[in-house]
């Protein structure tokens, strides 16, 4: 379902100007609003160059930083118990925002605990913000191959929270507040039903492994998730 609204002649905000285009808000001009359930497809121009490699970061180094984001939200997710389209919705949004902010400037960990936080809202399961980071530092101290220890609820745990916290604002705010993600599962499914191979568990598996695996490493939103 779509549907296209043009904008009438509306007051102007406090910090807006209306131009021959459309109204001015900051450092953008707004001219109409596009209502779709379809994924925000990701420009072709804004996929490369990125703004990391703007910024000096290799192609390579950008692409690592992204799978390791993601299978950190993978992990948490798990730990966190929960359900794999809030983990995929959180990969999304990760992918999105690094599309248009640098890793050089944002901490990819910061970022990805505020992606399955408001993942885990969009998708009706929150969880507390502490859990989050209480996952995250289990995965850290895992990955460091130390010992578990507890996490100590001082001024390093409220830091990290506010931060947290103002990287979630900024995700929303820098993707416009268009976090609907259509994701391919049920496509998948459909698929194998209309073949008659739901059934084919190895084929039914691969499929899986294989979208997942392209959540790690680009977007689902650089093409239609029929595609």
């Amino acid at each position: 379902m779509e549907a296209t609204m043009a904008t009438a002649p509306v007051p102007s905000a406090p910090n807006s100007a209306t131009t021959n285009e459309g109204i001015l808000i900051g450092d953008k001009v707004y001219s109409e609003v596009f209502l779709t359930i379809d994924n925000s497809l990701i420009p072709e121009e804004k996929l490369s160059p990125t703004p990391s490699m703007l910024d000096g970061l290799d192609l390579h180094t950008e692409t690592d930083l992204r799978i390791l984001g993601c299978e950190l939200i993978q992990s948490a997710g798990i730990l966190l118990r929960l359900p794999q389209v809030a983990m995929a919705t959180g990969q999304v949004l990760f992918h999105r925002f690094f599309y248009s902010k640098s890793f050089v400037k944002h901490s990819f960990e910061i970022v990805a605990m505020a992606c399955i936080n408001l993942a885990s809202k969009i998708e009706e399961a929150p969880r507390r913000i502490r859990d989050v980071i209480n996952v995250f530092h289990y995965l850290r101290q895992n990955r460091g191959k130390r010992s578990a220890s507890p996490l100590i609820l001082d001024q390093n745990y409220i830091n990290t929270k506010n931060q947290v916290i103002k990287a979630e604002r900024r995700v929303l705010k820098e993707l416009g507040f268009c976090v609907h993600v259509k994701h391919p599962h049920k496509i998948i499914v459909m698929y194998l039903q209309v073949l008659e191979c739901e059934k084919n568990q190895t084929l039914v598996q691969t499929a899986w492994v294989v979208h997942d695996g392209k959540c790690h490493k680009e977007p689902l939103n650089s093409a239609p998730p029929t595609t």
